[in-house]
């Protein structure tokens, strides 16, 4: 039977998040270029609103350098988004980009032993995880009011058409509701008189 321990790191490896430190050595100074493109495997952000679409990839341009507390991360990750315009509901594409500067902290470190788990990322085998971050990073660069253009007109309320294909001067005669009832009342009083007057 097959070490379990060891099939799961097997698996966990193949991971493309995982980034295998071990050349940078411990040796501050020393650095690693990583570009990479990484396929989503679910959608991040919000459904119906913006997302990074399921099958799409995450562009990563980092550079790895070895500090004394650990591995600094720095550089950009960009991806494409699909949504729709909060104002006019149209579909739209984008693609967003963010900056990333992690310490992944290494084991015994003075970082890794003053800090909570939750508080740094960490080296674990000589192995980074870059999915939390740059996953956090992109989700929360996501617009929470995305817009198909700054002066997107949205929709009349009146009839639900987009104001930008309406002709200009569209309009809906609105009433008072304080008046409504009397607007009512004389409509029936008219229909009254043009009935009488037709006997």
């Amino acid at each position: 039977m097959p070490d379990e321990s060891f099939s799961q790191e097997r698996a966990g490896a193949r991971s493309p998040w995982l980034i295998d430190t071990h050349e940078l050595g411990r040796r501050p100074g020393s650095s690693r270029e990583l570009r990479l493109d990484i396929t989503v495997e679910e959608p991040l952000g919000v459904p119906d609103v913006i997302i990074v679409p399921k099958g799409s990839a995450i562009t990563l341009d980092l550079l790895l350098e070895s500090v004394v507390e650990g591995v600094l991360v720095t550089g950009t990750a960009s991806a494409r988004t699909t949504g729709q315009c909060s104002r006019c509901l149209d579909p739209i594409a984008d693609e967003v980009e963010v900056d990333v500067t992690e310490l992944y902290a290494y084991p015994d470190s003075t970082t890794d032993e003053t800090t909570e788990e939750d508080e740094v990322s960490r080296v674990v085998d000589d192995r980074i995880d870059l999915e939390p971050v740059i996953r956090d990073a992109i989700v929360l660069a996501l617009p929470l009011v995305p817009l198909c253009s700054e002066d997107c007109a949205g929709l009349c309320s009146g009839c639900g058409v987009k104001w930008a294909d309406l002709e200009p001067g569209h309009g809906h005669e609105t009433i008072d509701p304080r008046w409504a009832a009397l607007v009512e009342r004389l409509e029936d009083t008219s229909g009254e008189k043009s009935n009488g007057s037709d006997r």
